[in-house]
């Protein structure tokens, strides 16, 4: 597989080299470029590579600029110092990032979700590419939601749309349970941060452990307690409990 770098920053670069000679040696770089301006000349003549890592920083612009500029579709690893804007169109359209210092455990995970998620549709990498570029240039307090999530299905990963998922549930892992009641581990560290992708019309946090769809919601009743019983459709067939300080919330979310 054939790889390139972005990276402004020689000894950063030159690191992250070393890094991928340890983890990656499936990986051939065959381009290490320091601006925006010479990786826009690159690949107006070059094929596109394997897999690109880019910094969004450059000393000439930010490395978006390069994806409006030349057509690229093969997949991303960002490389960042913080940028909270970014992190979240990453975030949303499961292209994956590091932060700087780069750590050798965090690459190499990135590395086998991008080959395994290859493995699984290269056309998903299109896909994910276009919707982050429909984002890129939004303001920062425009709010856009997380329409695909990435799960384990055996040794792949599959993106189940939203549509699909009945509910969030954390046992341990974080899985996503589908509409036909199949179950899938999810990447996700906290429920908090799978709340913060969601669009809270369609998505309630009904209790530490789960996240519900309305659309899979078929009736609720009113314990002697105040707290509520939830009943999702047929075949999820799941009774979710809510507090009696959420139910108020619930309902109103519900209407």
């Amino acid at each position: 597989m054939k790889a390139i770098i972005i990276e402004d920053e020689p000894l950063v670069a030159k690191d992250l080299v070393k890094l991928l000679e340890k983890v990656a040696p499936q990986l051939t770089i065959v381009a290490v470029l320091d601006s925006l301006k010479s990786s826009i000349a690159y690949f107006k003549v070059h094929a596109e590579p394997d897999v690109l890592f880019m910094d969004v920083q450059l000393s000439d612009g930010v490395s978006f600029d390069l994806l409006k500029e030349v057509q690229i579709q093969c997949p991303i690893i960002f490389t960042t110092a913080y940028d909270e804007y970014a992190i979240r169109a990453f975030k949303l359209n499961s292209i994956d990032y590091l932060l700087k210092p780069i750590d050798k455990t965090e690459l190499a995970l990135a590395i086998e979700k991008f080959e395994r998620l290859k493995l699984s549709s290269n056309d998903a990498f299109k896909e994910q590419l276009q919707l982050m570029m429909k984002h890129i240039g939004l303001p920062k307090d425009s709010k856009v939601y997380k329409e695909r999530f990435t799960a384990h299905s055996g040794k792949a990963y599959i993106l189940i749309n939203y549509n699909n998922i009945a509910y969030f549930v954390k046992d341990t892992l974080i899985y996503i349970v589908t509409k036909d009641k199949q179950q899938f581990v999810t990447d996700f560290q906290t429920m908090e941060e799978i709340e913060e992708l969601l669009n809270p019309d369609l998505f309630f946090r009904a209790n530490r452990q789960i996240i519900l769809q309305a659309d899979f919601v078929e009736s609720y009743k009113t314990n002697s307690y105040g707290k509520l019983q939830v009943k999702m459709k047929s075949p999820v067939n799941t009774s979710v409990d809510i507090s009696r300080e959420k139910a108020q919330a619930f309902k109103k979310w519900l209407q």
